[in-house]
């Protein structure tokens, strides 16, 4: 099973969130441009998770984005089940729809190892993903120059 690019953006993005001082207010900017990420993508995952609960924006001048105390302790699995959606691992209904669907033992046997996916991260909150040596390393990323015109890494 492979996580869709949108929610590798948005555990990155809580990651470097959960290392932040208190009084730390990151942009989406900012953030993007530590974790090599468009803005756009960025941009779309913090909305996502602050419907969530995990991050609180605030806009304008002085404005920026926590993590929020929920943010911090909910687990991965729960947060990828939130931002992967309860889809199918494979398109049985998709158009056209597979002709195996009603005598398939397959479609079951991937939703319980999807399910098995998710158990196994079950036990992980978000603040345990900074533990070492990961969270000196978030700390290290600065944002990384963009020419205003091409949005391109200088």
């Amino acid at each position: 099973m492979r996580l869709t690019a949108f929610t590798d953006i948005a555990l990155r993005i809580v990651m470097r969130l959960a290392v932040a001082r208190p009084d730390d207010l990151l942009t989406t900017r900012d953030v993007a441009g530590m974790l090599a990420v468009p803005y756009t993508h960025a941009a779309k995952a913090v909305a996502r998770l602050g419907e969530l609960g995990v991050v609180e924006a605030r806009r304008g001048r002085g404005g920026g984005m926590q993590l929020t105390e929920a943010g911090r302790a909910t687990t991965v699995g729960a947060l990828v089940r939130a931002l992967e959606g309860a889809g199918d691992v494979v398109g049985c209904e998709d158009d056209p729809p597979c002709p195996l669907r009603a005598a398939c033992r397959l479609r079951s046997a991937l939703r319980q190892a999807q399910e098995a996916f998710y158990a196994s991260l079950d036990g992980i909150t978000v603040a345990s993903l900074v533990d070492e040596p990961t969270g000196p390393v978030l700390l290290s990323l600065t944002p990384r120059d963009r020419d205003r015109h091409t949005g391109n890494i200088i």
